[in-house]
C-alpha cells in the first residue's frame, strides 16, 4: 500500500505540473565558496534568507560547477553541456571580446519559451556582448535583461564608490578599458554603474517581473546571476556595515536581502507553492583576495583549480509542498539544471549531446542521482591534456594537478600558481566521503579493490573523451577595443569619454 501512495503522489505531482507549469528562479552567486554561507557552517556570514531556503528545502553536499572560472561555468549552466562542446574556453570573456556563447547553443530560456514561459535575466551575464549586442541575453532566449554584461571588475574602479557614504572600491580593477556599464536589454542606461543603487535596481526589476507574470498567469523563468561576492565587493545602505564579516559579508548580505524580496513577492502573489528556486555558485572562492575572497570551508584550494574547493559549490533547491526539507549527498551539477527544468515544464530537450541529467527524482523524492560521474576540466582545456580529474561515486582521480593565481595566499602549497602542472600516472586517488579535503591520496599497493576502481575510472575517462568534440574556441577569437560597450560611441578620447 505504501508503494501505491508513492505512485499516487507522483501522478498527482505531474498532473499538477501539467495543469499549471512551475515557475523557475535560478540564483547564481559569483566566486562564492563551499564554506561561505551560514547554512554551510560559516560562523559570521549573515544569510537569513538562504538559510531559510536550506532549512525548508533540499541542501546539496556534493554539487559541482563545470569550470573553476566564470564564463565557461555560465555557459554550461545555461546549456547543460560542458564548455568544451560550445567553445566557451579558455579563460573568460572581456568587454571587447569578439566571441561569445554561440547562438546555435540552446539556453534554458530557449527551452522554456515554446512552453509559453516569460523569461528574464538580471545581473552578471558574462557570455559575450559582441558586435551590435550579438551575444546579449535578449539574443539568447530572454525577453528582458537588466545588468552588467560581464564582471564588474572589468573596468577601472579606483574612483568608484563601493560602500556608503563614499568608501572607494578596493583595488584598481581593470584599467585601460571602458568603465562598467549598466544595460537594459541591449542599451546602456548608465556608465559607470552606481554600485550603491545597483542591487535595489536588480531587486525592483526582478520583483516587477514576477508580479507582471503572476498577474498575467504566465509561467516564468527568472535567471539572477549576481555580482556578489566577486571582487571588488560592494553594498548599498541597506547592507553596508550590517555584518560581522566586513565587506565580503556585507556584499553577501545584500544578495541575501534581494532573495528575501523575491520570496516576499512570491508569497504576496500567492505563487510560492508553484515556484522552484534553485541556488548555487559559478566557481570557488578567490583565495588570493584573502578575507575579501571567500572561503572553501574544508575543501582544498579554490578558484582556478580543479581541486574540490574550485568546483564543489553550495546548492539549495526550494519548492514548498513539493521538495521536502533535507540534505542530499547525491552527486549533481549545474549541467543538470536544464534537463530538470525541461522535464518539470514538459519542454523538449535540445537535439544535441547533453551532459546533464534530470534531477527530479532527487528533488521530489530525495532519491538517487542519475549522475554517475563528474568531469573536471581546467581553465584552459585542450584535447592534448583532456580531463584533469574525474569523480566516480565517492572516488576522485586526478590525472593532472596545478595551482592558480586565483588561489594564491593560502598556506597549502598545492594551491598557488607556483604549483606547476604535474601529471599523475597512476592518478592521485581520493575517497571524498572519508577525505573531502583531498589530503590523503590512497595507495594502490596491495589494494586490488582500489586498482579495480582506477581501472573503471580510466575506462570511463576514455569513453567520455571519445564523445568530446571540442567546439571552436570563442575566447581565442580575441578582442577588439571598438566592441567595448560605450554609451557615447562617437566620443573621444576613448575609453575615458564613455560616460553618461
Amino acid at each position: 500500500s505504501e508503494n501505491w501512495f508513492q505512485i499516487l503522489g507522483i501522478i498527482l505531482f505531474f498532473c499538477a505540473c501539467s495543469a499549471s507549469p512551475p515557475n523557475f528562479i535560478l540564483l547564481f552567486a559569483d566566486d562564492l565558496g563551499f564554506g561561505d554561507l551560514g547554512c554551510y557552517g560559516h560562523p559570521t556570514s549573515l544569510t537569513p534568507n538562504l538559510d531559510r531556503l536550506a532549512a525548508a528545502g533540499l541542501r546539496f553536499t556534493d554539487f559541482y560547477c563545470t569550470s573553476p572560472v566564470c564564463t565557461p561555468s555560465r555557459a554550461s549552466l545555461l546549456t547543460g553541456r560542458y564548455q568544451t562542446r560550445s567553445g566557451v574556453y579558455p579563460g573568460v570573456l572581456y568587454p571587447g571580446s569578439i566571441g561569445g556563447l554561440p547562438l546555435n547553443e540552446t539556453t534554458i530560456a530557449e527551452v522554456l519559451k515554446p512552453q509559453g514561459y516569460a523569461t528574464a535575466a538580471v545581473g552578471k551575464w558574462h557570455l559575450g556582448v559582441g558586435a551590435n549586442g550579438t551575444y546579449l541575453p535578449t539574443r539568447q532566449g530572454f525577453d528582458e535583461y537588466l545588468g552588467i554584461p560581464y564582471s564588474h571588475d572589468m573596468g577601472p574602479c579606483r574612483n568608484l564608490t563601493c560602500f556608503p557614504p563614499d568608501v572607494k572600491c578596493f583595488g584598481l580593477c581593470d584599467v585601460g578599458t571602458v568603465t562598467v556599464p549598466l544595460m537594459k536589454n541591449d542599451a546602456i542606461i548608465q556608465q559607470p554603474v552606481n554600485f550603491l543603487d545597483l542591487e535595489k535596481a536588480y531587486s525592483d526589476f526582478a520583483t516587477s517581473f514576477i508580479i507582471t507574470s503572476a498577474t498575467k498567469k504566465q509561467p516564468f523563468f527568472l535567471y539572477y546571476p549576481s555580482h556578489h561576492t566577486h571582487y571588488p565587493q560592494y553594498a548599498g545602505p541597506e547592507a553596508a556595515g550590517r555584518t560581522l564579516r566586513g565587506p565580503f559579508g556585507d556584499s553577501l548580505f545584500e544578495f541575501d536581502n534581494t532573495i528575501g524580496n523575491l520570496l516576499e513577492t512570491l508569497e504576496k502573489t500567492q505563487i510560492i507553492n508553484n515556484t522552484l528556486i534553485f541556488f548555487t555558485s559559478d566557481n570557488g572562492p578567490e583565495l588570493m583576495r584573502m578575507s575579501r575572497g571567500g572561503n572553501a570551508g574544508l575543501l582544498k584550494c579554490g578558484k582556478g583549480t580543479t581541486y574540490e574547493g574550485g568546483m564543489r559549490e553550495p546548492a539549495i533547491a526550494f519548492w514548498p509542498g513539493t521538495i521536502q526539507p533535507g540534505v542530499t549527498h547525491e552527486m549533481a551539477s549545474t549541467l543538470d539544471i536544464l534537463p530538470t527544468f525541461a522535464s518539470l515544464a514538459g519542454a523538449k530537450l535540445p537535439t544535441v549531446m547533453l551532459d546533464g541529467v534530470d534531477m527530479t527524482e532527487i528533488l521530489t523524492n530525495q532519491g538517487k542521482s542519475k549522475r554517475e560521474t563528474m568531469m573536471f576540466y581546467p581553465t584552459d582545456p585542450s584535447e592534448m591534456y583532456g580531463l584533469f580529474a574525474l569523480r566516480m561515486g565517492k572516488y576522485k582521480a586526478h590525472f593532472y594537478t596545478r595551482g592558480a593565481t586565483h588561489s594564491g595566499t593560502t598556506p597549502d602549497q598545492d594551491c598557488p600558481v607556483f604549483a606547476v602542472l604535474k601529471a599523475h600516472d597512476p592518478p592521485l586517488l581520493f575517497d571524498l566521503e572519508a577525505d573531502p579535503s583531498e589530503h590523503y591520496p590512497l595507495t594502490l599497493f596491495g589494494r586490488p579493490d582500489l586498482q579495480e576502481v582506477v581501472d573503471k575510472i580510466m575506462k570511463e575517462k576514455e569513453k567520455f573523451e571519445a564523445t568530446m568534440v571540442f567546439g571552436r574556441s570563442e575566447i581565442s577569437k580575441g578582442t577588439d577595443p571598438n566592441l567595448e560597450p560605450c554609451c557615447n560611441p562617437q566620443c573621444s578620447p576613448k575609453p575615458r569619454c564613455c560616460q553618461c
